[in-house]
This record gives structure tokens, C-alpha cells and sequence, in this order.
């Protein structure tokens, strides 16, 4: 698990939660910006993903595989599905269910780096 990353995508999902959250209240739709934003924290995650399970294969540390593989697909899905469905919402609650999604990644990336520190 790359830590540096980890803490980028934290401030990452922090500030597209509270920016979709801003929005919510404002009471209009996602933009093309917040779009934006959540592709690129996706394919963060997607490197981050990627990265963390070669280190898995490499790392002599006591790592439990099946959770900490399952917390990076449980985070790669999560965003994809709450912007799916916030765009899918005509309302103002798109933008509320991008907020959700994007906090539920930051609770996922600490989440990870507690697994792979083995607190986990």
C-alpha cells in the first residue's frame, strides 16, 4: 500500500465530499467538474488497487489478503456506483449521493492502511 497515495486520495474523496455536499444543500445538480474529479479519484484508486495488490504478492507482512483485496474492489465499486446513481437523481440529492460515496471512500482508504498495517 503506497502511503503517500493513500493520504492523496483521502484529501481527494475529502474535498469531492464536501464540495458534492455544498452542492446538495445549494440544491443543484453535479457538474461536469465533480464528474471530473470523481474519474480521477477513480483511477487513483484503480493505480492504488493495483499497486497494493503487487505489493501484497511481494510483502512478507501479516496482511490478511481476502479483506484487504476486498476493501480495494468494495472501494473501486462504491464511487463508480454513487456517481452513477447521483447522475441517474434529476434532483438535488445526486449531489447528496456523491457526497456519501465520496466519504465512504475516505473511510475506506484509512480503513485500508489500518488492514495493511496490520491493525486489521
Amino acid at each position: 500500500m503506497l502511503t503517500p497515495v493513500a493520504v492523496a486520495l483521502v484529501v481527494a474523496a475529502s474535498g469531492l465530499a464536501l464540495w458534492s455536499l455544498v452542492a446538495a444543500v445549494r440544491g443543484v445538480r453535479p457538474s461536469t467538474g465533480q464528474l471530473v474529479a470523481a474519474a480521477v479519484l477513480e483511477g487513483a484508486l484503480l493505480l492504488q488497487t493495483i499497486a497494493g495488490v503487487v505489493l501484497l504478492a511481494t510483502t512478507d507482512r501479516d496482511v490478511d489478503a481476502i479483506t484487504f483485496v476486498g476493501y480495494h474492489l468494495t472501494a473501486l465499486a462504491v464511487l463508480v456506483l454513487g456517481v452513477g446513481w447521483g447522475i441517474a437523481d434529476r434532483s438535488r440529492w445526486g449531489n447528496g449521493v456523491f457526497a456519501i460515496a465520496a466519504a465512504t471512500e475516505v473511510v475506506l482508504v484509512l480503513r485500508l492502511l489500518q488492514i495493511w498495517d496490520g491493525r486489521g
